[in-house]
């Protein structure tokens, strides 16, 4: 690990104002995945900014009835907050599927979202990979695909955004906001907090060096059947061939997102209207640009199949 500077904040613009001013600077809460790439070298921060001190660990009501989740909320108590588990149990499920308990003690709800990829080859740094490396090349093609992205994805990378937290998010539209240290407040839309790899796949969100996100905004409850599956490997530990979050009303509509299958959490509104129509209709619309190796061409396959479990789950 190399050396670095270290600051604990007392309030967000404090935090916001260190990370303009100091080059290479990182923000720090739980750790649970910058910590393991600066001891690879993959992440160099120069200079840390602890901002576990900020009164971002509250879950709190939206005027208009939803809900307002602090950036600072770990994991176990957001999976546990009977407002979550009554009104958005899609996140509940979601959160519980990931990790492990000792992970979801310490990983935040920012923290969570802005997690980096674990493709093998990002993190073996022996490898070629334009994530770490702009420029290198990119490993996955051509090498071992299997775990990888099979929509979105470019001809300088096809690693998959490996959150279970995100896609929940994603499919009950989740918003993010942020404070920029020239005072700025943002709301963004879940979906535009990330950007698709193209050529600058390095380049992995929306965000400012020196913005930093303080919640996620989730709107007024929807209702009806909330279901979270995740396709792994083994049963623990291990990250999404393929999950999926569905949000599904007595009528058969209603709101679907993928994981394990791109560099965000995938979701198309224009695609749900065919959910009604059944699994392979959905599918067929949701990844219609998929362009999948010959290693992880089933993931198309295993999502229609996940998507119709979780319509007959829903419908029982």
């Amino acid at each position: 690990m190399k050396s670095f500077t270290y600051e604990r904040v007392t309030s967000a613009q404090k935090a916001v104002n260190a990370a303009a001013s100091t080059p290479g600077a990182r923000f720090i809460a739980g750790g649970t995945n910058l910590l393991d790439l600066m001891k690879l070298e993959i992440e160099t921060p120069q200079h840390l900014i602890d901002v576990n001190g900020l009164e971002f660990d509250k879950i709190t009501m939206t005027e208009d009835g939803g809900l307002r989740i602090g950036a600072l909320v770990r994991n176990t108590d957001l999976a546990a907050a009977p407002q979550v588990r009554r009104d958005y149990a899609v996140l509940s499920r979601a959160l519980l599927a990931g990790a492990s308990g000792q992970l979801r003690n310490k990983a935040t709800t920012a923290g969570n979202l802005l997690q980096r990829t674990r493709c093998a080859y990002f993190y073996d740094t022996n490898q070629p990979c334009n994530k770490r490396r702009p420029g290198a090349g990119c490993a996955a093609i051509g090498g071992a695909s299997r775990q990888h992205a099979i929509v979105g994805g470019s001809n300088a990378c096809i690693a998959s955004h490996p959150s279970d937290m995100a896609v929940a998010m994603r499919a009950l539209g989740a918003m993010v906001e942020t404070l920029h240290s020239n005072g700025q407040v943002r709301t963004i839309p879940l979906n535009d907090l990330y950007r698709a790899p193209g050529d600058t796949p390095h380049i992995e969100n929306t965000l400012d060096t020196a913005e930093l996100i303080t919640a996620v905004i989730l709107p007024k409850p929807v209702g009806g059947k909330h279901i979270y599956y995740k396709v792994r490997d083994r049963a623990s530990y291990a990250f999404a061939l393929v999950s999926v979050a569905a949000i599904v009303q007595p009528d058969q509509t209603g709101q679907v997102a993928l994981g394990g299958v791109a560099y965000k959490p995938w979701r198309s509104e224009e695609a749900e209207v065919y959910l009604p129509d059944g699994a392979n209709a959905i599918t067929m619309h949701l990844l219609a640009d998929a362009h999948p190796t010959a290693q992880n061409a089933f993931k198309i396959k295993l999502a229609e199949r996940a998507i119709g479990l979780a319509l007959s789950n829903a419908s029982s």
